[in-house]
């Protein structure tokens, strides 16, 4: 994969202290106004979920934050080890549920062995679990998503893209990386490479087929610059680097919004009937 001949990092660099104010403010502003005081977190040893658990913590308090730990038995066990220092690092309510007995049930009588699907199978069930631990602690879900994964359609829908609200959407991986940084997540969490622990050997920049880093500063200029293919080629983006990101970020568009809804009435939900603030909200 050719890289970028011009450095486009500045572009991506923000504020991390004000950023995460607006963050805190944003969880505890959104869980409020609909009603709750706590959110629920599936903490996966990844730095994008313990982002939103320090957010959560900073926001809502420790207290507040409920941590849920799902582990697979092919997953690996320093992502546990991970998501258990995140835990004690903030000293939030945490517990573990081994999602493998599920899993394995509905796989092994569905004869489900193609990788893809069961690891969408594992995503789905980690966020039944942990809706029904939100129904329990009557907590709201904390989404853990980055822009970087929602533009490119790099999640399984109603898995792991699922939630409630999610402070992390319009943050690129990239920046994650600093908010993390800022707010002192664990180095070794920071630094390690991203993955989704849905198989041995599995990594989000493997299965992508770029890094993280050099999709960024692509996405920034195409997505936030509005940048032409054409002036993109022009910045030292290649022809086919451009293509193929495009074409993601085009097919996936389904993932990104509501389901559509047919349109027979005056007053459509989430096309006409959509301004939460009439109803005081």
């Amino acid at each position: 994969m050719e890289t970028a001949r011009v450095d486009h990092k500045e572009a991506l660099k923000l504020n991390a202290e004000t950023v995460t104010n607006l963050l805190v403010q944003f969880i505890k502003d959104e869980t409020q106004n609909a009603g709750f005081s706590k959110g629920v977190i599936g903490v996966s040893g990844g730095v994008d979920s313990a982002v939103s658990a320090y957010l959560t913590a900073k926001a809502l308090g420790t207290g507040n934050t409920y941590a849920v730990i799902l582990p697979y038995e092919t997953g690996s066990p320093q992502s546990v080890r991970d998501a258990e220092q995140v835990v004690r690092e903030l000293g939030i309510k945490s517990e573990t549920i081994d999602i493998s007995p599920m899993v394995d049930a509905y796989c092994e009588k569905h004869k489900v062995s193609d990788k893809v699907r069961k690891g969408n199978v594992m995503a789905r069930v980690r966020m039944i679990v942990l809706y029904d631990v939100s129904a329990r602690e009557k907590a709201l879900v904390i989404g853990t998503s980055n822009k970087t994964e929602l533009l490119l359609g790099y999640g399984t829908l109603y898995g792991d893209t699922a939630s409630a609200i999610n402070p992390l959407g319009d943050l690129y991986k990239t920046q994650v990386w600093q908010v993390a940084e800022f707010l002192g997540v664990p180095k070794g969490i920071v630094s390690k490479k991203p993955t989704a622990d849905l198989w041995a050997g599995q990594t989000d920049e493997g299965e992508l087929g770029f890094t993280y880093r050099e999709v960024d500063q692509l996405l920034f200029q195409m997505i936030d610059e509005r940048r032409s293919d054409e002036e993109l080629g022009k910045m030292g983006f290649s022809k086919d680097f451009v293509k193929k990101v495009r074409s993601l970020i085009r097919k996936n568009q389904f993932k990104r919004r509501p389901p559509v809804i047919a349109k027979v009435s005056y007053r459509t939900l989430n096309v006409d009937f959509r301004y939460v603030r009439d109803w005081g909200i």
